[in-house]
């Protein structure tokens, strides 16, 4: 499976990366209605507040679609690649775009449940929030 791509932080991702780094999904929470959003949003989803804050997400959730994306196969002969993209509805309701890890060849399963992980796709590089299949138990 190929690694999860290089990002770069700015700063607008800084207090996100900052939190992947510790191994903690942070997203958003309005101050003024408590409903939660997306670590992008930069107004609440729900009452359009500007007054939003980093907060730590559970890490849980429900796979609500998926793609696989194949590679080519290599020259060599080998297997090709195959990445898993999944649309994941936090416990806290935001939904995120992220990959879905591990699945093997066994495709996910709309509604499965899933856990947050952190990869790097080099030591110096950010950690990219991931899911597992799974509720982490």
């Amino acid at each position: 499976m190929p690694p999860v791509p290089t990002v770069l932080r700015d700063a607008d991702t800084a207090t996100f990366f900052d939190g992947t780094a510790r191994g903690e999904l942070l997203i958003r929470h309005c101050a003024s209605c408590g409903e939660y959003g997306a670590p992008q949003e930069r107004s609440c989803p729900s009452c359009g507040s500007g007054e939003l804050t980093w907060t730590p997400a559970r890490g849980t959730g429900t796979l609500i679609s998926w793609t696989a994306v194949h590679g080519r196969p290599p020259k060599d002969g080998g297997p090709a690649s195959r990445t898993t993209v999944g649309l994941v509805e936090l416990a806290e309701g935001p939904w995120l775009h992220a990959r879905v890890v591990d699945a093997g060849q066994t495709a996910p399963t709309t509604g499965a449940a899933v856990t947050v992980a952190f990869e790097r796709p080099t030591p110096d590089a950010e950690a990219v929030p991931v899911f597992r299949l799974g509720d982490g138990t």
